[in-house]
């Protein structure tokens, strides 16, 4: 399973599409999106795979981000998803909420915490949890998006 990792769009479609081809060409399985999401055209941007969706602090109006994320037939996961994929523990939020991050990368709880808000790129161990910043698809340089591989959980951070 590889799993493609996104955050901070923005709204900005322009933005978004060159990280769409890349996940394609990268032959992704799924998308988790960590956060700023910005509007409902970015969501029809990811129509080809399932994706995991969470809010951060840019997305003000989240009635209708929740419901163009379900209309597409994706999952909104509000401010914080917590996921099982291939027999992984992967807990998704934005990280706005500084106690509730912490809390998940404390936890022990998970194998895999993706986040986003900060628009840097990292990867970092932390005992047993992987801890993934995909970096930004809006103001951001570079652009970055990450790739994770399942059930390895060998990520990499892929420039735009």
């Amino acid at each position: 399973m590889r799993l493609g990792v996104v955050s901070d769009t923005h709204g900005h479609v322009e933005r978004t599409r060159p990280a769409v081809r890349m996940l394609e060409s990268l032959g992704v399985d799924r998308v988790l999106h960590c956060g700023d999401i910005g509007s409902a055209e970015v969501v029809a941007l990811f129509a080809p795979w399932p994706t995991d969706f969470v809010f951060g602090n840019c997305d003000v109006n989240r009635q209708s981000l929740a419901a163009a994320i379900e209309a597409a037939g994706q999952t909104c996961h509000h401010a914080f998803g917590g996921l099982e994929i291939d027999g992984k523990r992967v807990a998704l939020l934005h990280s706005d909420d500084r106690r509730q991050f912490q809390q998940a990368i404390d936890s022990g709880e998970w194998d895999l915490v993706c986040y986003g808000h900060t628009h840097i790129a990292a990867i970092e161990r932390r005992g047993k949890t992987l801890v993934l910043n995909p970096g930004a698809l809006y103001r951001a340089n570079p652009h970055s998006l990450a790739v994770v591989e399942l059930p390895s959980l060998e990520a990499t951070i892929v420039a735009l």
